[in-house]
């Protein structure tokens, strides 16, 4: 079921007020998105990258023109809102893409039965002159923004990945719910990303962007995601220490990493039987 922008806030203040982290679950399956509600998850958020991540490829396929980031979130739709039955769940929407109408397309979501967006596939992951290029060319991260700006406008909640301070302080200007302070790719497990800050480092970044954030709306929540932020003790130690940031998004961290380490114990379990 669909939820209204102000239930979604209601629900997220009421878990920070009774010390709880907020954890938004990123989900490339039905049975991860049914398990992730199980387990307690307040926001569900489906996008390209998690149904490449949970084919075996690298998050970062998402970016690639492997597929229409757009229609694959709209077929993801189908596999996981009928089976999400209390949770809110979100559509990754590429905001930069040239050959939508986005107040059409949001409408779209919205009618399916989505809660609200994220900004995913983004060209915050990209950097060097390739972004420079993007930016000048039309395809930049102030498309995103205007995204976020739009969906906000039509009472969707909204949860953008924010990749710098400017960015924080943009996209808490157009109204943004939740930043998501992004640190990098997950690292952890066989196709976690190759280079990564060290925790400290990430916990000074997402602080930077968070202070960004609140000098334009002192409400505004603020989550952890990516780089060392990939398991509980990690992501446990690390809130202890960003005082202000109030709980942390995973989606390799929430499905595949689980999945990788399940399914391989499993089958060396049986592998280690012995026939009579």
């Amino acid at each position: 079921m669909a939820f209204t922008r102000q239930e979604i806030l209601n629900r997220l203040e009421a878990q920070v007020k009774a010390g709880r982290p907020i954890v938004g679950c990123g989900a490339g399956t039905g049975i991860s998105a049914k398990f992730a509600e199980a387990g307690g998850a307040d926001l569900i958020i489906i996008y390209n990258s998690g149904r490449y991540r949970m084919a075996g490829r690298g998050s970062l396929a998402g970016l690639m023109p492997y597929g229409d980031a757009n229609a694959i979130v709209v077929e993801m739709a189908s596999e996981v809102l009928p089976v999400v039955k209390n949770t809110p769940v979100l559509a990754g929407v590429c905001g930069t893409d040239p050959f939508r109408l986005m107040p059409v397309f949001l409408k779209q979501l919205k009618e399916i039965g989505f809660s609200g967006v994220q900004n995913f596939p983004t060209v915050g992951l990209i950097d060097g002159n390739f972004r420079a290029n993007l930016e000048a060319t039309g395809m930049g991260y102030d498309k995103e923004i205007a995204m976020i700006k739009l969906a906000h406008e039509m009472d969707l909640f909204t949860s953008p990945y924010v990749f710098d301070e400017d960015q924080a302080k943009a996209m808490a200007e157009v109204g943004a719910d939740i930043l998501v302070a992004h640190v990098g790719l997950t690292t952890s497990g066989s196709i976690g990303a190759g280079v990564a800050l060290s925790l400290d480092e990430a916990i000074d970044r997402t602080m930077r962007m968070a202070e960004a954030g609140r000098k334009v709306r002192k409400d505004i929540m603020v989550i952890c995601h990516g780089g060392p932020f990939d398991e509980p003790d990690n992501v446990g130690v690390a809130l202890k220490r960003m005082p202000g940031v109030v709980g942390f998004f995973g989606a390799s961290s929430i499905e595949r990493l689980p999945v990788e380490r399940a399914i391989r114990s499993q089958v060396e379990a049986f592998k280690s039987l012995s026939l009579a």
